[in-house]
């Protein structure tokens, strides 16, 4: 399992975001308190962010130490400002690789892409015709990792056109298809609104003035936190969400 968020919002300091809050993303690293599976995310990190200049990103920070292991992200987290962030922490599931290519955001054009949770034999997952990968597609797999190959079904409905929301449902529809024990916990962003699936873990959203967060676990003692469904997709901007049942 891993532990995630998203922010869209006026530009502020990467720290603002990962470091700062109270029970932030830093700090779910060793001590999540939702968290289904596992007890710490000491097995990588990543950052994906969209500069403030119009058009520029994303770009992407990722390690395979612990958060608290890198000592220059304290440093960066300070100078970088970004209005759109995906983020993750992370705790590999058996299996799968454990270099910085297996670490969340994934990303593609202008998309961000982070899961959260497992898929029990994702190296025999079953394809119909219609899903079946090309074997470009699967040298094109950053990791050997269920994550990798999540996004690599997904990336190809997003390069067909497909709206983000359709993509990740139909997706997770297939998975949990094949693989009815799977958790699947995903977000989605191309800087300007936020896809996300609840599907196996916590996963919550905060709307307030003009900036929205999805996140793994909430902030304690900061309003307006609201808990998303189980097997539930929600679609959100700064200022609309909507989340319907998968």
């Amino acid at each position: 399992m891993c532990r995630h968020l998203a922010y869209l919002g006026p530009p502020r300091p990467l720290a603002d975001v990962l470091t700062e809050p109270a029970h932030s993303l830093y700090a779910q690293s060793f001590a999540p308190r939702l968290q289904a599976d596992g007890r710490v995310n000491a097995d990588g990190f990543g950052v994906g962010w969209y500069p403030p200049e119009d058009g520029a990103g994303p770009v992407r920070y990722r390690r395979a130490v612990p958060i608290w292991a890198d000592a220059n992200l304290p440093v960066l987290a300070g100078l970088l400002h970004s209005g759109a962030v995906l983020a993750a922490v992370r705790s590999a599931s058996p299996g799968t690789s454990l270099d910085e290519a297996a670490v969340a955001p994934y990303a593609l054009g202008r998309w961000l892409f982070s899961h959260n949770g497992e898929v029990q034999g994702w190296e025999s997952l079953p394809h119909d015709s219609e899903e079946e990968l090309s074997a470009a597609e699967l040298l094109s797999m950053e990791a050997r990792s269920d994550s990798a190959l999540l996004w690599v079904m997904i990336a190809r409905r997003l390069t067909a056109g497909e709206p983000a929301a359709e993509a990740l449902a139909e997706v997770v529809r297939r998975t949990r298809g094949a693989r009815p024990l799977a958790r699947l916990n995903l977000l989605l962003t191309d800087g300007h609104a936020i896809a996300a699936v609840r599907h196996g873990d916590s996963l919550w959203y905060r709307q307030a003035g003009d900036q929205v967060t999805v996140a793994s676990e909430p902030v304690p003692g900061e309003p307006d936190w609201q808990e998303i469904p189980d097997r539930s997709l929600l679609l959100t901007t700064q200022r609309t969400a909507e989340i319907a049942p998968l």
